[in-house]
Formats: structure tokens, sequence, C-alpha cells
């Protein structure tokens, strides 16, 4: 199964007047009963859901009232023990994403949702369509990274040239997919995946805005005009203001031990705003090429500010000294909500900006090889 790249925010419930149910999800996952616990997070036109249900002789039953088309996630913890969020967060849980609409829909696997296979469902349908046709997904190649990180020797996790490989591989994969994205956008203008498309490309892969401006202007009234495509419209506007050569937001947040720590209080330095999360490990596979960068120009002028994208506190702490990293940390523990991340139009990471002394940005999202040519061209 195909799984999507889009970065759920945390989610609160929402209660809505009682209303006749236009779709149901009925699920059989082998004979599993409890403990095992099913959570179903969905969103549609900026409502938020969360639901659960136990698990009895492998089946469970959702249902609910939507608009338009609803992304999901949902997870499944065999021993009852894992919520949600921690499931997701462990990287290699038993956790799946698609699209549904005012549909009824059958789900069955023999062992997990990962391996289940869906009926009823048109929206579905027409996704793995799109899946089809753009290649294997971001979330797809993480979960792989994932396990392999998983399964990693203690020795492997400590040997650059490891993470070095796995980045090579984790950057072949996304390459192919990068390009495919736009051109099913343009080659179908009035679908609902096209917006998606646009969006993940320029999440994801960073295609350059004016790439995603003009394919987007070319899309239907329709598109345009649902929920997704005003959000692709906003973000589109939001990116705008961080256009290499812009003056760089000033902002402020608070450090690991709760001082506030200011873009303003760096100038005068070449300042990498580093947008990243404990629980995304392409930041983390980043994290030895960044540390030996920062070993060789910090004292020629060059810091680090990162922002973490982390809800938890403790996950986060836990990451940075497993990683060993030495440079200044700030973050509000609101996920993706991050206030800094939503003033710099980050909707998904890794995400960085390098800024110049004067406070205008000169490059965004350098990784590896980019960076190191960047800052060797820059502050040698």
């Amino acid at each position: 199964m195909k799984l999507h790249y889009l970065i759920l925010a945390a989610m609160a419930p929402v209660f809505v007047a009682a209303q006749t149910p236009n779709f149901t999800l009925t699920g059989k996952i082998g004979n599993l009963n409890k403990p095992a616990k099913v959570y179903f997070d969905y969103t549609e036109n900026g409502n938020n859901h969360m639901d659960s249900a136990d698990v009895v002789n492998g089946a469970f039953k959702f249902s609910g009232n939507i608009t338009g088309i609803a992304f999901s996630r949902m997870t499944l913890s065999h021993d009852g023990k894992g919520k949600n969020n921690e499931i997701y967060a462990k990287g290699a849980g038993d956790v799946i994403y698609f699209y549904f609409g005012s549909e009824n829909i059958k789900m069955t696997s023999a062992d997990s949702l990962y391996n289940a296979k869906f009926t009823g469902s048109k929206v579905y349908n027409e996704m793995l369509a799109f899946d089809k046709a753009t290649g294997e997904t971001v979330m797809t190649i993480n979960r792989t990274a994932n396990l392999i990180m998983e399964r990693a020797t203690p020795e492997q996790q400590k040997d650059p040239e490891f993470f070095k490989a796995l980045d090579v591989q984790v950057k072949g994969k996304t390459a192919a997919r990068k390009e495919k994205l736009v051109q099913f956008a343009k080659d179908h203008p009035d679908s609902y995946f096209s917006v998606a498309a646009l969006t993940e490309a320029f999440n994801a892969y960073r295609v350059p805005l004016a790439d995603i401006e003009a394919v987007f202007n070319k899309l239907s009234e329709q598109q345009r005009k649902t929920y997704a495509g005003i959000n692709l419209a906003k973000l589109i506007e939001a990116n705008s203001a961080t256009a290499i050569g812009a003056k760089a937001p000033v902002f402020a947040q608070n450090d690991t031990t709760g001082k506030p720590i200011a873009l303003t209080d760096l100038r005068g330095k070449y300042v990498l705003v580093e947008f990243w999360a404990s629980w995304c490990h392409p930041c983390r596979l980043e994290s030895p090429n960044l540390l030996k960068q920062y070993q060789i120009y910090k004292e020629k002028g060059f810091e680090i500010l990162a922002v973490s994208l982390d809800s938890d506190r403790g996950r986060w702490l836990e990451a940075i000294t497993k990683d060993g990293l030495t440079w200044p940390q700030v973050s509000d523990l609101k996920g993706s909500g991050n206030e800094v991340a939503k003033l710099y139009g980050v909707t998904a990471v890794p995400a960085n900006f390098l800024i110049s002394p004067e406070g205008k940005i000169i490059a965004k999202d350098l990784r590896g090889e980019d960076l190191n040519k960047k800052l060797a061209e820059t502050l040698n």
C-alpha cells in the first residue's frame, strides 16, 4: 500500500450536532481481539477528527459525516498499549494513510493495516491511480529508511558512511517522484490529486515556488477553490515572503532550558535556521554532516539555530543528546503548529534557511554536498 507524505497536525476532537453518517469504514484484520485497538484520524475542509475502536474477532467499524474528500491516518496498536501519535512517532509502526469520500468502505487484511486491501471507495481507487502515475511516496521511502535505521548495529549508527549511503538511497528514490508529481498536475488540471501533487512537490521536494505557482494557476477553478486548493494558494503566498533575497522574518523561541533565543541575537553571523524534529529520519540522517560543517565553520562566523517541530519535550531532548547536537535549539512544542514554522511557511521537515549577517535569506533547503559547497563558497 502506498502511503502519503503529509504531516497531520496534533488533532483535537471536533464536536458537531448529530447528523446521519455519510461514510462508513468497516475493517477486518485477521482474528485480532482485545487489547488490540485501532486509532483513526482524518481531516476534511479544515476539520480534524479523532476516533478509536476496539478490535473484536478482527473486526472494527467507523462512521461519520464529511463534506468533500478527507485525508486520514489510521494506526493499529496490536497490544493495545500504544496511542496513535506514539505509534506514528516510532516511524515504523502499523500505520496507513489514505483518502476517502462519502462512501461505504471495506478494508481487509490477514495480519496488519499496512497490508490492507480496500473496496467500495471511488476516491481510494483514484488515489491508487495517482500513486501508479507518480511512483513510490516519501512516506513509503521513509518507512523503509526507518526500518533500516532500527535494524542498524551500534557500530553502523556511529558510522558516517552508513548514514551517507542511506541518504544517497533515499535521495535516489525521491528524485524520480519529484518530476512525476508536477507532470501529473499538468496532465490532470481537474483532479483533486493535482492539488495534492503540487502541495507534496513543494513541501517534500522543494520544487521552485514559481514552478508550483505556474502549474497551480492552470488548474481548474473548481480545484483551486477547494479547501486544499485555497490552502495551497496561502502556502504560495507565505513562501513568497521567504524567497531568496528577502529579509528573514525575526522570531524568538525558548531553548531547552526555557530561555528565549532570538534570531536577532545572532545578527552579524551567517545563521542556518534548521527546521527538524526527533521523528524526522531524513533530518536525523543529516545530523552527522551538520556536525562536521559546524566544527569547520563555527569559528568563522557560522551558527546554526535549530527549530524543532516536536510536541514531546522528552523525545526532543533525547534526540539532541543522542545525535550530539551542540548548537542552539528552540521549540514551542506545538508540533507542526510551531509558530516559527508558520512564520516561514514550513509545513514539512527537513527545511532550512541560510541567513546573511545583515539578516537576508541567501539560500534555502541546503543538504549534504549542497550545504557543504555553499558554506565553503561563503565562509572560506
